[in-house]
């Protein structure tokens, strides 16, 4: 029965995983534009290495945007400002307000000058024929001045919106603008109407030029005080008339930009487009250009559309299959875990859907993508070749999405190499803006190289495509949070969270210094000598395995005082125990480690060097003493054996082999070379000949790198070291 779910399991995962595959494929087909693809591939400023080419048929020749965004600048500049002229309500508020100012301004200044000039004044009023002199006076003045009104406010007085600031300006005199009057729009320059300001100066400059004849009527009369007119404010009564009317402005700059032609011309079926050899210049790369919009635009509205979706099918699979085979041959691991493969497929599906997404909005600039996230991310879990391999694939895939899927290719290429090899210590804080500032100087070098080559003019490089790139490298930085959502998400552990873990201030550790000292320091010992022979070897984690040499033993804390490297006072609780008591105490250290592990929530990877530390070995020790003690007992040696799993990695399998070395080496009755070269041997050669090693992926070479490195490590250790003068100051000496 178990065989049978076993063999339902494999048949299960293998079925989810082929379908994820299928089902990945889909989605990126569905993410592929519905036309065909232009058949050539060129370059501006390089030779046009096909046959000869003629128009197949009548197609115009596209402008770039570049020049449509010329063109519609040129009309956000020289659009003439549309204005509403609304003068009967302002102009009849205004002089009403004005003919009752000046009448109470009037009759207040004579009254003070009549207490001025009682006399002259006295005599004045008794002549009937003086008084109805001022009123005439009076009259004329206010007259004079309501036509200068009335000539302000015919031409009109505008008032100038902080978005048309420029009006403001002294080179603004000869500016156009359109003013609405009755429905009918004219055109002016901007000198011909006034604003408050220089309505306000032209009354001043009529007061100053009527003063003299005003001085000559008073003078005759009664002398009104000549700056009687100042005094009225004038400005005031000078309130716009022409206000600026946006919502037409904004019409007509609509309609003019959509007249725009996205054309420059035509080019005729049978017309020659380039010949073998010539260079694609500026002017042929148009017409190509257009010509390569046309056809796709053609092909994929004709019948063609399933031999189309048919053939970018085929590049999609096959695309995924090499990924396939490159897991099948060399990350069988990943293969194995739906959600490692999972993982796998959802990034490169995420990056097309997103270049999908900047491409159909045209509002970026596909090179604002941070693609270069993908390998960083990848590399963060698994391998630099792996992180590459992934990288190539996707950008393959998306290179038939974008324009000039060559030039974008080679540039996300180099950029992804110098970001998987620049960012090899992601949990050194500093070194991804390292390599973000890297990618961004890759980005550009590789652009002005490609530019130049294309152009052969610096002046005529987009130099807009830098702000992109340093958008693309600045979002790199994003990949801290990204690393932690995806651990989350799929359960795996980053070199960043190992060093979080391996903190020997974290919780579980402070308990096992606290309770088994011994254990402790023979934790760290492991640690130490495991992470030195894993960065001997490839694809292998030094972070992983020093973490999980740290945690491997936390299962003694339940019994410190039964395990000997704790024992202080040279008391032995095994001494009391029949042999098989003591071997289950020891072997429930396992099972003890694993529950605490889960309580304090450590990674199932850590938890997986608990398990695996021992393997399927015996308790050598208690079941030797119980064969010599009973020889003739037949006894029960799974009560001596470890239920673990054996190690499955090259971490894990290390681990099993650092640990037994180093806690047999506190054995040793002499340190020389040969002691610890045989102790070395039969231990690793011990494992070897009880299968421990079988299911690790680790090499006879790596075994004797293994050995090699964990002979000098232990010499290390335990040097000799020079032997002091006994002398009444020795202790002073020490």
């Amino acid at each position: 029965m178990k065989n049978y779910f076993a063999i339902l399991k494999r048949i299960y995962g293998k079925i989810y995983r082929i379908s994820l595959f299928i089902l990945t494929s889909l989605i990126i087909l569905y993410f592929f534009p519905k036309e065909g693809k232009f058949k050539y591939e060129f370059q501006k400023g390089s030779p046009w290495l096909h046959e000869n080419l003629n128009a197949p048929y009548n197609f115009p020749i596209y402008k770039f945007s570049e020049e449509l965004g010329i063109e519609r600048d040129s009309i956000e500049k020289e659009i003439k400002p549309y204005f509403k002229y609304n003068n009967e309500i302002i102009y009849a508020k205004q002089m009403n307000n004005f003919r009752k100012k000046f009448k109470q301004k009037w009759e207040k200044d004579l009254k003070t000058y009549d207490s001025l000039q009682k006399k002259k004044r006295n005599k004045l009023l008794k002549n009937k024929r003086a008084e109805i002199f001022y009123n005439k006076l009076r009259e004329k003045y206010e007259e004079e001045i309501i036509g200068e009104l009335d000539f302000i406010y015919e031409k009109g007085i505008i008032e100038i919106p902080y978005e048309l600031d420029k009006l403001n300006q002294d080179k603004s005199r000869d500016i156009p603008i359109v003013i609405i009057k009755n429905k009918i729009a004219e055109e002016y320059d901007f000198w011909e109407v006034f604003t408050e300001k220089t309505a306000y100066e032209y009354i001043l400059r009529f007061v100053k030029r009527k003063r003299r004849n005003w001085k000559d009527d008073n003078s005759k009369l009664i002398g009104i005080e000549t700056k009687f007119f100042e005094k009225l404010n004038i400005n005031n009564f000078l309130k716009s008339n022409i206000f600026y009317d946006k919502k037409t402005t904004k019409r007509i700059k609509k309609v003019l930009i959509e007249e725009i032609s996205l054309t420059s011309g035509m080019i005729q079926i049978g017309e020659r487009i380039i010949s073998n050899g010539d260079i694609v210049t500026e002017k042929k790369y148009k017409i190509l250009e257009s010509l390569r919009q046309e056809y796709e635009a053609n092909l994929g509205n004709s019948n063609s559309f399933y031999l189309i979706l048919f053939g970018q099918f085929i590049i999609v699979v096959s695309t995924l299959l090499i990924l396939y085979i490159f897991l099948v041959n060399f990350r069988k691991d990943v293969l194995k875990s739906n959600k490692e493969t999972t993982f796998i497929l959802f990034l490169p599906t995420l990056m097309v859907g997103i270049t999908h997404l900047v491409i159909k909005f045209n509002i970026l600039n596909v090179y604002v993508i941070p693609y270069v996230l993908l390998p960083i991310i990848i590399r963060t879990f698994y391998t630099s070749r792996f992180a590459w391999f992934v990288h190539l694939s996707t950008i393959l895939v998306i290179s038939f999405l974008v324009p000039n899927g060559l030039e974008f290719m080679f540039i996300q290429s180099i950029v992804g190499i110098i970001a998987i090899f620049t960012l090899k210590y992601i949990h050194r804080r500093g070194q991804l803006f390292i390599t973000s500032l890297l990618c961004f100087i890759t980005y550009g070098t590789v652009y002005f190289g490609i530019a130049i080559m294309q152009e052969g003019d610096i002046s005529k490089i987009d130099f807009s495509h830098y702000a992109w790139f340093a958008g693309s490298s600045l979002l790199l930085l994003t990949s801290y949070p990204l690393i932690y959502l995806f651990e989350k998400m799929f359960g795996f552990l980053s070199d960043i969270t190992l060093m979080e873990i391996s903190d020997t201030n974290h919780p579980l550790l402070r308990k096992l210094a606290q309770r088994c000292p011994g254990t402790f320091q023979h934790s760290i010992q492991v640690g130490n000598l495991a992470e030195e022979v894993v960065y001997e070897l490839k694809n292998a984690n030094h972070l992983l395995v020093r973490t999980g040499a740290y945690f491997h033993d936390i299962g003694k804390i339940e019994n410190p005082d039964l395990f000997i490297e704790n024992q202080v006072t040279g008391i032995n609780p095994h001494s009391k125990l029949d042999f098989q008591k003591s071997a289950e105490i020891i072997i429930s250290h396992v099972e003890n480690g694993i529950k605490l592990a889960e309580k304090y929530n450590i990674p199932n990877q850590i938890i997986d060097f608990i398990r695996t530390h021992h393997g399927t070995t015996k308790v050598q020790y208690f079941l030797r003493s119980m064969k010599n003690k009973y020889p003739n007992k037949k006894i029960d040696e799974s009560k001596f054996t470890y239920p673990g799993i054996k190690p499955y990695s090259k971490e894990t399998a290390v681990l099993m082999m650092a640990d037994s070395i180093e806690a047999a080496s506190r054995s040793l009755k002499e340190y020389s070379k040969e002691s610890i070269s045989n102790l070395v041997e039969n231990i690793i050669n011990y494992k070897i000949n009880e299968e421990q090693l079988t299911e690790s992926n680790i090499t006879f070479k790596e075994i004797i790198t293994i050995k090699r490195i964990l002979k000098k490590k232990i010499e290390n250790i335990y040097h000799g070291r020079i032997e002091y003068p006994k002398n009444s100051n020795f202790f002073l000496i020490i």
